[in-house]
């Protein structure tokens, strides 16, 4: 058996050490910056519907409700009603 000549390098002198130490050093920091971020800037509450759209979404809503009672009986099984048309069931003098 042979004695090296020179002894061995300390671990931190191996560049390969610090590529597998940073990549979840990177990790943790990132995830701080991400903590950060997300207690110092939270997110606005916004209106359900803006008035601007409201025409527009309830056009929407109409061409979709068959789709819509498609939907709801492919998910529950219960077979939906058919709306009545507008004015119906109103007593007119």
């Amino acid at each position: 058996m042979t004695k090296p000549d020179s002894p061995a390098a300390p671990w931190w002198t191996f560049s390969h050490v610090w590529l597998v130490i940073a990549g979840p050093a990177i990790v943790v920091v990132a995830s701080f910056v991400t903590l950060y971020l997300a207690l110092n800037s939270p997110n606005t509450v916004l209106d359900v519907e803006p008035a601007t759209q409201a025409p527009q979404r309830a056009a929407a809503d109409a061409s979709l409700a068959p789709a819509m009672l498609a939907r709801n009986h492919a998910a529950t099984g219960v077979v939906p009603v058919k709306p009545a048309p507008p004015g119906a069931g109103v007593n007119k003098p």
